[in-house]
């Protein structure tokens, strides 16, 4: 039995999730792919260098995910979550959750940057080099995560992709991590996390009396919405029209590209239209699928494809807690429609409606599940649940928000950032957006095999902003 440290921290019910959905031939990191203008042919090896020395002084980068196997511990108290989710209701807060089976972040005894921090030779193609180091697997032994630093071969730019499992870090999470070796810059400071007051030994072992009906009111209220997310998961899998081009036998390969676009024309597009700029970038995708499906010769009639769109529970300004925090909408998009505009109109339609019903209910929500499986339960059931996924979403949409003022890097401005998500098990793509610096960044994740042709879906996004400005003013 090994005991839990300290100063460890045990990994929420959804990061230890994501850690044991992953197999190596199917990694489960989310990353991140800047690109600098150099200042110096040196640029791209002086920046590696800073990378490297930065590393060593952010205690989250120290941090490595460690297998629990112990039995309950009186001094961590009881959790009362294990089906039920109990103390939002309430206000009783449980120390620890049982640990058996379960995963901790911990400090890395032997932490060592450069294990970490790579300088590749110069290449000619960012995306496709970043592609091929996106498919090979974090070391599970060591603090999960790397930076790629790939120099251009015209030396007047350089590269650098950040990868981070998703049990490590969630895209805000991964967002602070990665600011945190950039050069410095003004930023407000997080909110400082409640101290809690001292309780003794059998504090949080057994609610206050006053508090029981509110308990049970919590408990009941948690297991409908457990069963509301459950009859809808199961209705989601019904009447589905999606894609062959959409499926993939997982391969582990991958292959990524980006495209930026402006986001004064987006801007253009919902003034004209209403709704948001959410809305716009969902139906670009839309019509972006349309348009690659038809051009590949797979057609576009009838297809309809499910896409989870994540949605943070997290604050973006509160560092705490680390775990990912992420519910999600689920939404059919119209793919099958050939006009731009009722396309439009029609993500608008479920987005508001998804709004309507909150990020805790729905099938695009079954990411709250987690919260109600023991940690022995994720690590027998999640390599299953993995392979289920495809059953529930068919392309993975998700939004990362980056901060509007200009990062640097050795004194190199970044110019361009491409979000890349995870690609879940038997699924072709992933499609990650970002707003930087008044361009919108779409970073495409897909498997290499059953994708060769990324880079025209890449260029369908762009043709169909066009398309949709010029529906807008005809």
């Amino acid at each position: 039995m090994n005991p839990r440290p300290a100063d460890s921290d045990l990994l929420a019910p959804l990061d230890l999730a994501f850690w044991n959905i992953e197999s190596r031939a199917h990694p489960m990191h989310l990353g991140a792919l800047g690109i600098f203008a150099a200042n110096s042919p040196a640029a791209g090896r002086h920046a590696a260098e800073l990378l490297a020395a930065r590393a060593a002084g952010v205690p989250g980068l120290r941090m490595r995910i460690r297998d629990l196997w112990q039995p309950l511990d009186l001094r961590q108290g009881l959790d009362l979550r294990k089906g039920l989710d109990l103390r939002k209701a309430s206000g009783f807060e449980p120390r620890r959750p049982l640990a058996f089976g379960g995963a901790a972040r911990e400090a890395a005894p032997d932490f060592e940057p450069l294990d970490h921090v790579r300088l590749h030779a110069p290449v000619a193609d960012f995306h496709a080099a970043a592609g091929a180091l996106m498919q090979r697997p974090l070391e599970r032994d060591r603090p999960p995560w790397e930076a790629h630093v790939l120099p251009g071969v015209d030396g007047t730019s350089f590269a650098v992709l950040f990868k981070f499992h998703h049990a490590l870090a969630d895209g805000l999470r991964a967002l602070a991590l990665a600011a945190a070796v950039l050069d410095p810059m003004d930023m407000p400071a997080p909110r400082p996390r409640p101290e809690e007051p001292a309780r003794g030994l059998l504090s949080g072992l057994v609610p206050a009396v006053t508090k029981l009906p509110g308990l049970v009111r919590g408990a009941l209220s948690d297991v409908g919405r457990a069963l509301d997310i459950g009859a809808s998961v199961a209705r989601a899998t019904l009447d589905v029209r999606s894609s062959a081009a959409l499926v993939s036998q997982p391969t582990g390969t991958r292959r990524i590209a980006g495209v930026a676009v402006e986001l004064d024309e987006i801007h253009t597009i919902r003034k004209s239209v209403g709704g948001t700029v959410n809305d716009v970038l969902i139906a670009v995708v839309a019509g972006a699928l349309r348009r690659w499906l038809d051009e590949r010769g797979d057609g576009s009639d009838g297809v309809s494809p499910r896409a989870l769109i994540p949605v943070s529970r997290r604050r973006p300004r509160t560092a705490h807690p680390q775990g990912n925090r992420l519910s999600g909408y689920l939404m059919r998009l119209p793919v099958d429609d050939p006009d731009p505009l009722a396309r439009l109109a029609t993500v608008r339609t479920a987005m508001n409606h998804n709004k309507d019903a909150g990020p805790n209910r729905g099938a695009g929500a079954v990411a709250l599940l987690a919260d109600h499986v023991p940690p022995i339960g994720h690590r027998l059931g999640m390599p299953v649940v993995g392979r289920a996924a495809r059953l529930l979403f068919d392309i993975l949409v998700t939004s990362v928000p980056l901060p509007s003022l200009g990062m640097t890097l050795g004194g190199c401005p970044l110019t361009e950032v491409y979000p890349l998500a995870p690609l879940a098990r038997g699924q072709a793509l992933a499609v990650a957006v970002s707003t930087f610096r008044g361009r919108v960044h779409y970073g495409l994740v897909a498997d290499a095999e059953a994708v060769p042709d990324l880079d025209l879906l890449a260029k369908s996004l762009t043709v169909e902003v066009a398309e949709l400005n010029a529906a807008c003013v005809s």
